[in-house]
């Protein structure tokens, strides 16, 4: 017999270590591990963790053998490893109903449970009675299930097993969008049941999901129905969740050391290396210990201070484990590992000497990790004073299987026992990659699975060829169907979201083969003359053509040119065979009744019996797209076929429906303007007034209100003559009457209801509605379009993925217009049809808002995924402010009525929708362009367009330009009875003078210009500066010191020795220069005497830059925009006083008790208090009053009050600048007030800096506010 070898004793040393620990409490007929002595049941999550030790050791015992023994050792570690796994599986598969619910709901009533019994693989609680929702533990197990199989395992032993492996995957797929209780299965930190999206959970998921793509789950004796698949997509949206979420954990959570499980072993899931260090760091800053990590800030798990009798806490009652949280040795065997995958073998040696230091030595010298440490109550407050100085105490289990398990893994590697790629052998340590998916997998009729739920399919999937059944399958992106939402109906706005499909491709594109994109070039792409192509379809083909479009280089040509270098997915599930178990036993058909077919055959459709089950598989499926793609045409139902005919019959159907419109000529359709008011239109849509208070409306009293003022054919009995509107309906001339006729027979007959028009029984209601919807689309009458989408409920299909991008971004979105309850708030994914009602509930039944509610909505999922910084320091995104400041825009830019310029909004094309909602959000400038329509010059359309290089449109700059060569023209005239002018002294009784100089620096300050005051001895000296304008003399002013200007410090300007104090007013710089000067000592004249005053009073009126601060505040209001760290800072406001007071609505101190400063949580609970307010720039207002409280609590003040009552300070500030205007000659129309809040309307349109500044004035209201608070010593407010 060989002799035993160092490394082999030493391995028999660790083979003990996890007999004694891990394996004698396996159980012999489940193969489940009980958490601990006390606790009994088996959690999913720690058998797999605690696993990995036997599964390493087994691994470490083949690859290290001395003798045959060793080999056996190996092999019977791997079959405990295998029965642990099955075991789970049967766990899981005995709730196979929740399995299939869960995925169309998502709901913590339908999840797989957390836990089971160790001996049976029973539940062991009610489906309410724990927090099962757990994302990662799910993940985890798949993601383990894949790396043992890949490792030689073999773990799944029939297609029925496959099967419910795949309805798993799509069981985590929508991970990214579903809040759940977590790691530590307690959600919300309150540890009140409530649930959130965890970064832990989202990692997991996306790492299972990769790893599981392509993999047979047979290993090498596998074939085709045994190899998983995964929608790459999902993968991709995951990835963007949690790059957005990181460092931060959840909601409540701004750090968990949980992550490290996601950034590292074993998930492995953020590629982006810069931000997977700033999250280790983060954490090891915040959380590391003596003795380990907390799992979170202010975890009272096992402290001291928590009440062992209730499993919640008080929301005020965190602050006390603050300090003091259980820190967990686990975390340490994570950093290990790292240590050993990242190569970093300094981690690897601190971290094994600190987790040696707080083993706990147990029976026959074993080594055994403890769950936790925890402050002995007797020493709860020296810890407070001193935090991490006092000595802990290991409390709970011990071993913590799952920690024990770890350790023993990071001993082998460490030790060389194990390579990181013998426990990672599918290289996820290295840069993860998507691989190829497929459309329909996993339905099992046996186990009542249907497979993959329907949902929108991305680029990535759309992007590939699919070969079935010796056919080539091609599949064109979703955002061309016209007939599903009318966005597809612009052109520009087709090739906005193909450039944006492209660039996603080019960042995200992983697989092997190149992405292909089918794009369709139709009759629709044309202009309005129909004669040529549109000219921005037109530009991108030959962007196209010379090979750059949207970031990415680009080939174009025809589908056979490029079969050889696509990406080619091959769908062999779905070939027919003795293996094709879906097609020959669940449908009941014979092998031959494929064979028989031919491929053209094939393609035209196979109807085999009457029975929907006996359909082929793809016919079915087809049938399945085609429902929500294809129009319905007038024939009867009964008429329709089925099956893949309909798929070439929809290529017909639809190129006819196309060119209806050049058909009817007995309509005689005309365009004409979108709110023309017509005989019925008058009265039949309720009016919009985004602009306005919105009000309730009795429904059913404005209704029958409604019929009786409109001028409605009657019968005998004095009802609505329905048979002579449809009369009506044949001599419409327009297609507005058109629409508003079949608007009052939709509300009177409902949808399907038979007119009659031209014979019995007739089209319907909805199927007229439908062809004229087509109709208005050639037309790109676009009010009218969303008029008759929403009279046909026609949603976007990705609405609900769009609201779930947002939200999974960590945003918040209220629909309707505020205050509440008018105003709904989305804080969770809800399903579509759910989401559907409550938009249509907040827009109050109107139907042009609700559809554009929807609309902006996915543009703003849009931007979040391409533009994503957009949204900083914004958590609640407000739909409907952000659509009422949009109208006020216009009204703004175009200079009309509130009532023209929702008109106007309704009538925006989707792109120039799109494009004007980006620059609100960006807060860049842009014009509103006016144009006539070529084809019919009644039409006017309103476009969105990009601002000059300069700041200005080029009416605008045109606008600057003639004012600054009136100004020239005025200074030549007088020019040679100036020469010899001086600095002027501005004596007490120069009323006038000072009242014009006082006008003149109002119209600067609207202007946006930097006006600079340089004082010397008795006389002001002024320069106004702009872009071209270095150190113009402006003014000279006597009186002593400056009533104008803020001392910033000591300057010399224009070779001039003794100028002193100087005041700068900080606006945006304009290339205009004005010069006034005097004629004599003491007395000074605008130019022309008064010419110059109108001249800037006429300007001012046409000049858009006036009223530019208000405007920023009112888009940061509706935006809910604030400054960085605004939050963190008022934070530190509410712990030197009892709260802050906006407008009633109080924000308790206690609020820091419960939540820390950079928790997401507490941002939103802030803004909820401010938006109470509706208003936007006054909220604002708000804003900038409390960032002037937290600029005071900077110093060195205990307290500043009791509960401050915000809007005060901001009044006092407004009497403050009213009181100073009034005394510097501004009159009463530059004063005017608002009527809604009291607020000048001059403060609104002040910058923030300045000697105006509205800082200035709330810096002094705020002093005097909390002045018996302040120090004596050292405090002075300039």
């Amino acid at each position: 017999m060989r002799s035993r070898s160092n490394s082999g004793v030493r391995l028999d040393g660790y083979g003990r270590l996890v007999q004694q620990t891990i394996l004698r409490h396996q159980d012999a007929v489940t193969g489940l591990l009980p958490a601990s002595a006390d606790h009994r049941d088996a959690w999913v999550r720690d058998n797999v963790y605690g696993i990995l030790a036997v599964w390493g050791l087994g691994l470490a015992y083949r690859k290290n053998a001395d003798r045959d023994e060793d080999k056996a050792k190996a092999y019977e570690l791997e079959q405990s490893v295998v029965k642990l796994m099955r075991g789970l599986l049967q766990c899981m598969m005995r709730q196979v109903d929740k399995v299939e619910a869960f995925k169309y709901s998502q709901s913590t009533r339908d999840c797989l449970h957390a836990k089971y019994n160790t001996h049976t693989c029973a539940t062991v609680v009610g489906d309410h009675e724990w927090g099962h929702l757990q994302m990662d533990a799910t993940s985890l197990y798949l993601l383990m299930l894949a790396q043992m199989t890949a490792s030689g395992l073999h773990i799944i032993h029939s297609l029925d097993e496959v099967n419910f492996i795949q309805n798993l995957v799509f069981y985590i797929e929508a991970a990214y969008k579903t809040a759940d209780f977590g790691i530590w299965e307690r959600g919300d930190k309150t540890n009140q049941g409530i649930t959130e999206l965890n970064a832990s959970s989202v990692g997991m998921a996306k790492a299972a999901l990769e790893a599981l793509d392509e993999l047979d789950l047979f290993g090498a004796k596998g074939g085709p129905q045994s190899v998983i698949r995964v929608l790459s997509d999902e993968v991709q949206h995951c990835q963007s969740i949690l790059h957005s979420m990181l460092p931060r954990a959840s909601t409540s959570k701004e750090v968990d050391a949980s992550v490290l499980s996601v950034i590292s072993y074993p998930a492995f899931a953020v590629e982006d290396s810069e931000l997977v260090e700033i999250t280790k760091q983060e954490i090891i800053t915040k959380l590391q210990g003596r003795y380990g990590c907390c799992r979170f800030l202010r975890d009272g798990y096992r402290t001291p201070k928590e009440d062992p009798n209730r499993l919640y806490y008080e929301p005020a009652e965190l602050k006390l484990f603050e300090n003091i949280e259980c820190e967990w040795p686990l975390f340490w065997a994570y950093l290990i590992i790292d240590g050993i995958f990242s190569g970093n073998m300094e981690q690897v040696q601190e971290y094994r000497e600190a987790l040696e230091g707080v083993l706990i030595k147990g029976k026959n010298g074993l080594r055994l990790v403890p769950e936790l440490y925890s402050v002995p109550p007797d020493k709860v407050d020296e810890e407070y004073r001193n935090p991490h100085t006092v000595d802990r105490i290991p409390m709970g289990k011990l071993p913590l299987m799952w920690g024990q398990s770890l350790y023993i893994l990071g001993c082998l590697m460490a030790e060389g026992f194990l390579a990181p790629g013998e426990i990672d052998p599918l290289n996820r340590r290295f840069a993860t990659v998507p691989k190829p998916d497929v459309v329909v997998q996993g339905r099992n009729k046996q186990m009542c699975l249907t497979g993959r739920p329907y949902r929108h399919m991305g680029v990535l999937g759309t992007s590939k060829l699919y070969n079935i059944r010796k056919n080539i399958f091609t599949f064109t992106p979703q955002f061309i169907d016209q007939q599903q939402f009318y966005l597809a109906l612009d052109n520009k706005m087709i090739v906005e979201m193909l450039r944006t499909d492209l660039s996603y491709l080019c960042s995200r594109w992983r697989m092997t083969g190149q992405p292909t994109i089918t794009f369709p070039i139709s009759h629709t792409m044309l202009d309005e003359t129909g004669s040529s192509v549109h000219p921005t379809v037109l530009a991108m083909l030959r962007k196209l053509q010379d090979g750059y479009f949207g970031g990415a280089r680009i080939q174009t040509g025809k589908l056979s040119e490029f079969l050889t270098t696509s990406c080619r997915t091959h769908l062999s599930f779905m070939d027919p065979g003795p293996e094709g178990k879906v097609f020959a036993k669940s449908y009941e058909l014979s092998i031959d009744s494929f064979e028989e077919l031919d491929a053209e055959e094939w393609l035209h459709g196979l109807q085999i019996a009457e029975d929907a089950d006996t359909y082929d598989e793809v016919a079915q499926y087809l049938d399945h797209l085609l429902q929500r793609t294809v129009p319905q045409s007038n024939l009867p139902p009964t008429a329709q076929r089925g099956g893949l005919s309909r798929f070439r019959a929809a290529v017909h159907t639809t190129r006819d429906l196309m060119s209806l419109a050049s058909k009817a000529k007995d309509l005689h359709v005309q365009n004409v303007g979108m709110y023309v008011p017509s005989k019925i239109f008058q009265a039949s849509q309720q009016s919009v007034k985004l602009l306005s208070s919105p009000h309730q409306h009795d429904v059913d009293g404005k209704s029958h209100a409604l019929h009786a003022e409109m001028n409605l054919p009657r019968d005998e009995d004095g009802n609505v003559d329905c048979k002579a509107l449809v009369d009506q309906l044949r001599i419409c001339p327009t297609l507005q009457e058109q629409a508003d006729i079949l608007y009052m027979l939709h509300i009177l007959k409902g949808p399907e209801w038979h007119t009659g028009l031209d014979s019995e029984p007739g089209p319907t209601v909805k199927e007229l509605l439908t062809e004229l919807y087509v109709r208005v689309g050639d037309t790109r009458q676009w009010a009218l379009i969303r008029y008759i989408s929403g009279i046909l409920k026609k949603k976007v299909e990705a609405l609900d993925e769009a609201c779930t991008d947002l939200l999974s971004h960590q945003k918040h979105l209220t629909v309707g217009l505020p205050p509440e309850p008018r105003e709904k708030t989305i804080s969770a994914p809800i399903p579509y049809e759910e989401l559907v009602c409550l938009i249509d509930e907040a827009s109050e039944k109107n139907l042009s808002v609700s559809i554009l509610t929807q609309e902006i909505m996915v543009y703003l999922a849009m931007c979040m995924r391409t533009q994503p910084t957009l949204f900083a320091e914004m958590f609640r995104i407000r739909i409907g402010l952000i659509i009422q400041v949009m109208a006020t825009e216009l009204a703004h830019s175009l200079r009309c009525s509130a009532g023209e310029a929702t008109e106007n909004l309704m009538n925006l094309s989707p792109s120039d929708m799109k494009n004007l909602l980006y620059h609100i959000l960006s807060g860049k400038e842009f014009g509103v362009e006016r144009s006539v329509r070529s084809v019919d010059s009644s039409v006017t359309t309103i476009s969105i367009c990009e601002v000059g290089a300069v700041g200005a449109t080029k009416p605008e700059r045109a606008g600057i330009v003639r004012l600054k060569s009136e100004i020239k023209q005025q200074l030549d005239k007088r020019r040679q009875s100036l020469t010899g002018s001086k600095p002027l002294s501005l004596q007490s009784g120069d009323t006038d003078l000072k009242s014009s100089l006082v006008t003149c620096v109002c119209w600067l300050h609207a202007r946006g210009l930097s006006c600079l005051w340089l004082q010397k001895g008795a006389v002001l000296w002024g320069v106004l500066q702009g872009a071209g304008a270095a150190g113009w003399p402006l003014l000279g002013v006597g009186g002593g010191s400056s009533a104008l200007g803020t001392r910033l410090g000591e300057h010399k300007l224009l070779g001039s020795s003794g100028l002193h104090s100087c005041g700068v007013f900080n606006f945006a710089a304009v290339s205009v220069v004005l010069v006034l000067s005097a004629q004599s000592a003491g007395h000074a004249e605008l130019l022309g005497k008064g010419s110059f005053s109108r001249m800037l009073e006429d300007q001012g009126s046409k000049d858009s830059r006036q009223g530019q601060w208000q405007r920023r505040r009112r888009l940061d209001g509706a935006l809910n925009r604030v400054p960085v760290g605004f939050y963190q800072n008022v934070w530190k406001v509410l712990q030197k006083c009892h709260g802050l007071s906006v407008e009633g609505f109080v924000l308790p101190s206690s609020t820091t008790r419960e939540m820390t400063p950079g928790e997401m949580k507490f941002a939103v609970h802030v803004e909820s208090v401010l938006n109470r307010v509706p208003q936007p720039e006054y909220r604002q207002l708000l804003v900038e009053a409390i960032l002037v409280l937290t600029m005071l609590v900077d110093m060195e003040v205990h307290t500043i009050g009791g509960i401050i009552a915000v809007e005060k300070i901001l009044h006092t500030a407004n009497n403050l600048f009213y009181e100073e205007q009034k005394a510097l000659g501004a009159d009463d129309h530059m004063l005017e007030r608002d009527p809604t809040t009291g607020i000048c309307s001059l403060l609104y349109d002040s910058a923030p800096s300045g000697r105006f500044g509205t800082m200035t004035y709330l810096s002094k209201s705020a002093a005097m506010y909390v002045y018996d608070f302040l120090p004596t010593d050292g405090c002075s407010m300039q």
